[in-house]
Formats: structure tokens, sequence, C-alpha cells
């Protein structure tokens, strides 16, 4: 048997921690003066940043809050949610960004399972927090976050958050602790049951963050996010730390702008008026950027959009892509943090005409550095690289959640085999590029036979009349299961079912759909249920389409 050898340190070497504190000077290093933008609320230097951060840090310490505390913060994306993602976990205490968009119960339900101690609360969800306050027993303290409205308010408030910075220290000395210490937690909810605690580690923030910097500036021929850009988040920062984003950009000291409550012509605005250049988001936000006034009006060239969370369809992607916008996927789960693959393009594939390329772009990309990913049957065994075997998505990374908060089967299902497992099901192609195919609850079985719905709606949207379309798979005496569409049609075109049957009967005289996936079953609607984050909500789908 080998024996590993042991570096043994000098006396007195220091053991360097892997903390957030670390991401956050090197940006007030290189660009002090660079700006924070608060939608038009606001503006600040990173130099002010720090200062605000350490400001923050007295005033949660004078509320008691100590380390192993849980703040939790309920707001839009703002300057306020950028200084909490620092000065909270710096304390070595633990963010919990609460989902806003949730039911009052199962907010009720994920800050009594997280045992908040101090809330920090918008104006806007005041309210809300008024009427669960008899019902959150762990919590010591409330204080409000405003944008200049005042309001009456039956909580007993510490004060309001700008007033309490302005009157406290600008030095806050944030001594360290151990690396794997708790930083943040969040929720995220399934198809049954609570909401599930999801959490991460300072070291697993930090090697995300590193492998994510290097990760887009060295994009596959065509980087994402460089020191000369613009960044404005379009994903909440209360889903899986604004995928992480927030402290690239902040370590890379680049302009920042936080849109504050998600509306589509105020996006666009923020992106022309601030010049923007790379953002995130889901799909559906993407679509309704491009369908908003201003988006029809705005030049977007130059837009470099990760999408995520759910598929991007070709037809999506070729309308973003004729606006201007430089489309790229990415895959990942809250679980994960959530970085596991993003588009990697090569120079042959950048010299391609666009309508060649999207397809490269629409996929989950190649696994990044440090992730070891698996595509397993149900043996566990791994399937060929062929671009058509199925299986599921197993990953292994330094950034993955170690389990669910106070749920240990829970946590011991989601790492069964010492893989996390994540409900996906894929396959990859001879080029190492990951398809994902489908959640293993969505994809539908008919006949003996495996359908795509993610597949199938991106051949729909193909259609120049389809604006958004949903695709699950309904009972059936026969067949076992058949595919149900829900399509939203462009403003003043009218569809039906033989229409999209035209349309896709090409795909299967080439072979590349089946003839029995066409749906029979079309459902014309005026909108598509999406989730508290914005993507396609299939459950809710399923309990209002699926009994007839």
């Amino acid at each position: 048997m080998t024996t590993t050898r042991i570096m043994q340190p000098a006396p007195g070497a220091y053991s360097y921690p892997l903390l957030i504190k670390r991401l956050l000077l090197s940006g007030v290093r290189y660009q002090p003066s660079q700006e924070i933008v608060y939608a038009d609320k606001l503006r600040y230097s990173y130099t002010t940043l720090l200062e605000r951060i350490q400001r923050l840090a007295n005033v949660l310490t004078r509320a008691g809050v100590k380390p192993g505390d849980t703040v939790a913060l309920l707001d839009w994306d703002s300057h306020r949610a950028l200084e909490c993602f620092f000065a909270v976990p710096m304390l070595g205490a633990v963010l919990h960004t609460v989902n806003v968009r949730l039911s009052p119960e199962q907010v009720r339900y994920t800050m009594n399972h997280a045992e908040d101690h101090l809330v920090l609360v918008h104006d806007d969800f005041v309210p809300l927090i008024v009427q669960l306050r008899d019902q959150l027993p762990t919590v010591k303290g409330y204080i409000r976050l405003s944008d200049g409205v005042d309001i009456s308010s039956e909580l007993p408030l510490l004060g309001e958050y700008e007033t309490l910075l302005a009157g406290a220290g600008t030095h806050f000395d944030f001594a360290d602790f151990d690396e794997n210490s708790m930083a943040t937690l969040f929720y995220t909810t399934g198809t049954t049951g609570n909401p599930k605690g999801v959490y991460f580690s300072h070291r697993q923030l930090v090697l995300h963050t590193l492998n994510e910097l290097g990760t887009f500036a060295a994009c596959g021929g065509e980087p994402l996010l460089r020191s000369g850009d613009v960044y404005m988040p379009i994903t909440p920062m209360f889903h899986v730390h604004a995928w992480g984003v927030p402290y690239v950009a902040t370590a890379l000291g680049i302009k920042q702008v936080y849109p504050g409550r998600y509306e589509p012509n105020q996006l666009v605005r923020l992106m022309r008026e601030e010049q923007v250049t790379f953002s995130h988001c889901v799909p559906t936000l993407l679509q309704m950027m491009l369908d908003c006034e201003e988006g029809r009006r705005t030049d977007l060239s130059g837009w470099k959009m990760l999408l995520g969370g759910s598929a991007l369809t070709q037809g999506l992607a070729a309308r973003a892509s004729a606006r201007g916008i430089r489309v790229h996927c990415g895959y990942g789960m809250s679980e994960t943090c959530p970085l596991l693959s993003v588009t990697r393009l090569s120079a042959e594939d950048l010299a391609l005409p666009m309508q060649a390329q999207l397809p490269l772009r629409i996929n989950a990309g190649v696994p990044i550095p440090l992730v070891d990913l698996r595509i397993v049957d149900e043996q566990g065994e791994d399937v060929a690289h062929d671009g058509e075997c199925l299986g599921e998505i197993v990953v292994r990374a330094p950034w993955l959640t170690q389990g669910y908060l106070k749920e240990p089967e829970q946590g011991a299902a989601l790492w069964a085999g010492g893989w996390l497992h994540t409900g996906d099901m894929a396959c990859i192609n001879e080029r190492g590029m990951l398809q994902i195919r489908d959640r293993i609850k969505d994809v539908i079985k008919t006949g003996g036979e495996w359908i795509s719905s993610v597949e199938l709606e991106s051949l729909i949207s193909q259609h120049s009349g389809v604006d958004s379309v949903a695709v699950v798979g309904v009972a059936d005496a026969q067949w076992g299961e058949q595919p149900l569409a829900l399509v939203v049609c462009v403003a003043g075109v009218e569809l039906d079912q033989p229409a999209l049957a035209r349309h896709l009967q090409p795909f299967v005289d080439s072979g590349h759909l089946n003839k029995w996936a066409i749906p029979r079953l079309v459902r014309f609607v005026s909108e598509i249920p999406k989730t508290s984050v914005g993507k396609i909500d299939k459950k809710l789908i399923r309990q209002r389409h699926c009994r007839a």
C-alpha cells in the first residue's frame, strides 16, 4: 500500500482558509471607483461597497447576530442583497435568501425550518411578514429595507437599513474561522412535500466562484464575462446566489447593475442606459424582454446571455439571435451551487452561420473543470456517449450541497452510491456535449418508446406562429402515455393541431422524430404556468390539464 507524503508546515505558517471575505478585496484593488448601480435609485463605488459591508457587519452585530445564527433576507435584486451576500457569511452567520414568490405557508415553513434569527425585509414584503409574525418563534428582530416610501408597520423594527448603516462604524475586523462553516441557505421546491433546505459552505462558494470566473473568461472562444463587461442579473438573487455570478463580478471589480423588481421594460431600459453586456436568466424572461415595448425598439446587439433553469428552445434562440443577443446555455440545479456545464464553441463552430450554430448553443455544453459527470442507466452503469443513449446525470464536484437541512433520508437518496443524482435525463455526444432530454418525471413513455418533452418543445417552437410551448405526458389507455402540447400563439395568428402536425412531419421524415411523438392533443392557451423562478410549471400543467 502506497503512503502519501503529508506536508508539514513551518512554525508560524498561515493556514489560508477559503472564506467569502477573500473574494471581496480584489475588486476594490482593481477598480476602486467602479460602480455598483441599483436601478435608477442609487449608484456608488467599490470603495463605498467595502465600507457599507463593514457598516452592515456592525449593524448586524449590534442586533445580536452571532456566528452560526441565520439571517433571513426578503428583498428584490438590489445593492442591499449584494452587501448581505458578503457581510452575513463573513460574520460566520448563515444567509437565508427567502424565496419571496413562495406561498405564505411555504415562506413560514422555510423561515421556521431555517430557524431565522434576524429578518431583513423590503417594504413590499412587510405585509407578508406581519401576517406571519406570530408564527415565527425564532425571530428576534426585523430591519426594514426601504426604497424611500414611508410606511407604517406593526413589526418591532430595529430600524431602517440605510439609517442604521449611516450610524454604524466604518470598520469591522472579520475574523478567520473554519472554511467548512455554512455560509448560505435557501429552499428548493419539488413536486411533493415541503421545500428542502440546500446549504453551502464558504469553501464551496469560493471554489465555485473561482471556477466560474475562469470558465466564463475562457469560454470556448467566446468569453462571457471579463473585466471590461457590465453585469446585470436577471435571475433572482434568492435563487442559487443568482447562479453565483455576483461573487464573480465582485471579484473581477466590474460594473454591476441590480434592477430591483423584474419588469421587462425596465430591464431592457437598464440594459440600454447602463450598457449592460452580460446577463443570465431563464428562457421565459428572455422571451418577455423580447416581446415588451422597450425590447422591440432597443438594439440588443452584443448582449451576452447565459440561459439555464429550463431548456432553451431553438425557436426562442433564433429570435434572440436575430436581435443580436449572443445566447449561451449552462446546466446546473439548486443542489449544485449551480454551475456544472456551459456552452463551449470551437473556432470552427463560430465560423458557421448563426443558424448552424444554434443547435450547438442550445445544448447544455461541456462539463466545466472539477466536475465529474456521468450518464448512467437504471443499474448505475455508464451509457455510450453517442448522442442517443439516455441515462440519468450523476455528478461529483467540490461545491455540491452535502445534503438537505434536517432531512437525512432525503439527503441520503440524493447522494445514493456516492454520486449526486440530478433527476435529469440526458445524453452525451461524440464531442462530449451534454444534451438534456428531460426530467425523469417529465419524460413521456408511449408504446414502450421514450419521448423527450424538451426536444418536442424545441421543434414545435420553430413554427413561426408559436410564441411559447410546453409539453407533458398524459395517461392513455392504449399507449400508456401520449404527449399533450400547450401552445401560446403569436399575436394575430391562429393555429390548430393539423397545422402543428404538418410542421412536425418533416422532422419525422428525416428520422429526427418518431411519428407517434406528434401530439394529437393540443390546447391553445393565453399563457403557460410558471414557477416562482420563471420555469415552466409542469406540475401545475398536469393538475390543470391532464384529467381530461
